[in-house]
């Protein structure tokens, strides 16, 4: 039986980070890099400066593998591990608000208080590789960022996701921001709309308090 397991996004993954959010090797891609850019950027280093990113403590984002991990020699691998059955499904992206400087410029989304930046995480965005979606991946990687970002000292995580038109599903180009509902289920509260849009959807504040070295994810 297919099960997932979450790990941080660290350098030695990067391979994996790249299936999962630029596997067509686009020069410009976003690189889930957005939010952590300078003003002026080059956005062809964008990739470069995510690898650097990976190779430091607290990691960018978390990666989702899927598959058997009872079988012998079967893990979560490194940058790919199709050989022993175990797939990259997933990542997770997200900060702590003062390396989120493009958002600390937002006129459409709340900036926070700058004393609040360093203790307040933001989740970027949430990437499920096509075939490997509605199995419960982007919940795995949320829970787990919520742990992961609760033992590395944070006491607030924010996100911006969208909710979706009653009876239809998020088109998957304004999906990588999540769902009202995902959020909720791992423990957010929605704090208001904002000015912001994906896919001409409203984006949510919604934020979940945390005991700084706790992990609290619900059960």
């Amino acid at each position: 039986m297919a099960q997932i397991a979450v790990v941080p996004a660290t350098a030695d993954r990067f391979g994996d980070i790249a299936r999962v959010i630029n596997p067509t090797g686009r020069e410009q891609a976003c690189w889930c890099m957005h939010w952590r850019a300078p003003a002026k950027e080059d956005v062809t280093t964008r990739g470069a400066r995510l690898r650097e990113l990976t190779e430091r403590e607290p990691a960018p984002g978390m990666l989702a593998y899927l598959g058997d991990f009872g079988r012998a020699g079967a893990g979560t691998g490194k940058s790919g591990a199709g050989e022993s059955g175990v797939e990259v499904a997933g990542w997770l992206g997200f900060s702590r608000r003062s390396d989120a400087r493009s958002l600390q410029r937002s006129r459409v989304l709340p900036t926070g208080e700058p004393e609040t930046w360093p203790t307040t995480w933001v989740f970027m965005c949430v990437t499920v590789r096509a075939g490997f979606r509605r199995q419960g991946v982007a919940q795995a990687l949320l829970d787990a960022g919520v742990d992961y970002a609760a033992g590395h000292g944070a006491t607030a995580l924010d996100a911006f996701p969208v909710e979706p038109e009653p009876g239809r599903r998020v088109p998957v180009s304004a999906a990588f921001v999540g769902t009202v509902g995902m959020f909720e289920r791992a423990g957010f509260d929605r704090l208001a709309t904002t000015d912001a849009t994906s896919g001409r959807l409203t984006r949510w504040h919604m934020r979940r308090e945390l005991t700084p070295g706790r992990e609290r994810t619900p059960g």
